[in-house]
């Protein structure tokens, strides 16, 4: 019986297909004898080479046998004394320090070779990423953050014809797989299709799942895109109608999640209160429906005390109705989503026809409360007092006076303290010395004068026997004359002068300034006449008068002011008892005879 003839083909090269050598050789049948063996002694192939070696009967193609072997590169042990080509190749080592990733190349000083950094790719040519020709040894610094499992090196002296080694030293490195997997990401392909876009190949699978709004996990959804491995940048069709926001992808590797995304979200918008429907269709068109939520996919009808259950009845009239959008329909079942914001709403107006009644039975009760007279008296009181003190707060008050001795700067303390009280806003120089020593006595009064007056507020002129003899000595002086210069470091009175006199002398002053003075130290005719223009005060006697032209136009209740001035007039009293002690007054009823001076008339 003839042997059958065996035809052998040996292709070198990394692509089938390159013939370098072809032989005829004639085996013996393998079903009745021993199989025979081929030994190629001796035949040029390139290091690292993948060598293919077909072998098929005659006529061709009947039977087929095929080998195919890697031959080994410059790394191996083997070949790395024996080859020649080998010994002038730089050698390159791998090394870790912290976040930096350094590659150290072993080369004697004038020996120049190559340095390429590429992607190696499953299918088709590699993606080159970074090449650089060099002298001598080289450390090159790699960041973490660059490595990937499919970054590749590749060295070669820089020679006709050299022999080139690659290495892929970060295939299991784990920042390598972690970067991958922060660049690896979903994309939408339009109509129905989809790409998993990463810089090297991996091994994944995908599923859709079913987000709803408000947190919580994705719900796998089996039968639409049961889990299956994927070719990374590969289109994956999707077996949907149509696209929903809730619809997510998860891309798993080794069962564990890696990625999750929403791929509709930036078409159609945010995530929907949707309830999704799944249908299962069994044999003998036997057909069952369930609505999927956190706890699992509820039956519907159900009495369960979930949200699909309470409102199974409607999703059912909804989804026969035709309100539902189908977004998957096969001979297994079919998926449904359908608007659960109209049962919202009519959860949210029962909550608040429930605040409606409540409120109501609320202001019934006030109303019966308001009947009984000591609760309508102490409203009264509370609206009043509310009144006055929103009219008070609402306009400013700079007290001016003459620092005559301590015992009247006590006395004006203890008044700017009970108008605080009321309350008014109250600027005087007893309290702002540091500010006063700051910026001098005079720019002093102009700053709070011009903010006292733009707020629509008032000066108080609180006149004393050495008030009234400093105005006596600027109008003697003329009034081209400068203003008397300050007694003491802090008295901002002798200063205003300057100012105050102009407005009054030019008519300014009425509704801007108020004048005072206390009973027992200055007598109101004593004030000068210039000064009288506006109204002068006498306390405490006539403090109600004086609060209410502090307070302005917004001023409202005599009653009530004169409650206010007796809490103010007890207040001063004790003030003015040691002011009269420290001076040796005979008391309130003696007065101070000051009678007017030349000019002043």
């Amino acid at each position: 019986m003839p042997m059958p003839w065996f035809l052998l083909s040996l292709a070198l090269g990394r692509s089938p297909g390159v013939l370098s050598l072809e032989r005829l050789i004639g085996l013996q049948d393998t079903a009745r004898c021993s199989p025979g063996s081929v030994v190629f002694d001796c035949f040029k192939a390139a290091l690292g080479a993948e060598v293919r070696i077909w072998s098929y009967t005659q006529p061709r193609y009947q039977k087929e046998l095929n080998v195919t072997q890697l031959l080994p590169d410059c790394k191996g042990l083997e070949v790395q004394d024996s080859i020649q080509s080998c010994w002038a190749l730089p050698w390159l080592s791998v090394s870790a320090e912290g976040d930096l990733v350094r590659l150290v190349l072993d080369a004697p000083e004038e020996q120049r070779f190559g340095l390429a950094l590429y992607r190696s790719q499953p299918h088709g040519a590699p993606r080159p990423w970074w090449h650089r020709n060099l002298t001598g040894p080289q450390t090159i610094t790699l960041n973490h953050t660059d490595l990937l499992p499919c970054l590749c090196i590749q060295v070669w002296p820089l020679e006709p014809d050299s022999v080139r080694t690659s290495t892929c030293p970060f295939r299991e490195d784990p920042r390598a797989l972690r970067n991958l997997w922060r660049a690896a990401r979903p994309r939408l392909l339009p109509p129905h299709s989809w790409l998993l876009d990463a810089p090297c190949s991996l091994p994944a699978e995908a599923t859709l799942c079913w987000q709803a709004p408000g947190g919580g996990p994705c719900q796998p959804l089996a039968p639409p895109l049961p889990r299956d491995n994927i070719t990374v940048n590969k289109a994956q069709e999707f077996p949907l109608l149509r696209g929903h926001p809730n619809l997510c992808i998860q891309v798993s590797s080794w069962e564990k999640l890696q990625l999750q995304e929403c791929l509709w979200a930036d078409t159609l918008g945010p995530l929907r209160d949707d309830m999704l429907l799944v249908e299962t269709r069994g044999p003998q068109l036997n057909r069952t429906l369930c609505a999927l939520e956190h706890s699992g996919c509820t039956p519907l009808p159900s009495r369960a005390s979930t949200r699909a259950a309470r409102v199974g009845e409607h999703l059912l009239q909804d989804l026969e109705s035709g309100q539902c959008l189908q977004l998957w329909d096969d001979d297994r079942g079919a998926l449904w989503a359908c608007p659960m914001d109209k049962y919202v709403h009519r959860r949210w107006a029962l909550v608040w026809l429930g605040c409606l009644l409540v409120a109501a039975a609320l202001l019934l009760l006030l109303l019966l409360l308001l009947r009984k007279d000591p609760v309508k008296g102490w409203l009264r009181l509370l609206k009043q007092d509310y009144r006055f003190g929103a009219a008070a707060r609402g306009r400013a008050a700079l007290l001016l006076y003459s620092a005559d001795d301590a015992g009247f700067e006590r006395l004006v303390g203890a008044l700017a303290s009970a108008l605080c009280a009321l309350p008014l806003r109250v600027a005087v120089e007893l309290w702002s010395r540091r500010e006063l020593s700051a910026q001098g006595p005079l720019a002093w009064f102009h700053a709070q004068r011009r903010r006292t007056l733009q707020e629509g507020g008032v000066v108080a002129l609180l006149f004393s026997p050495g008030a009234v003899a400093l105005c006596r000595e600027w109008l003697q002086d003329g009034a081209a004359a400068a203003a008397p210069a300050a007694r003491g470091p802090h008295d901002a009175f002798a200063a205003s002068l300057s100012c105050v006199l102009p407005d009054f002398q030019q008519g300014r002053a009425p509704g801007r300034y108020v004048g005072a003075c206390f009973e027992g130290l200055l007598a109101p005719d004593a004030v000068p006449a210039l000064f009288r223009t506006v109204p002068v005060f006498s306390l405490p006697s006539q403090l109600p008068d004086f609060l209410g032209a502090l307070q302005g136009p917004c001023a409202r209740g005599s009653g009530l002011l004169a409650e206010r001035a007796q809490q103010v007039s007890r207040t001063l009293q004790p003030a003015l008892d040691s002011c009269f002690q420290h001076r040796g007054a005979p008391g309130r009823g003696a007065g101070w005879a000051l009678g007017p001076g030349p000019g002043l008339e």
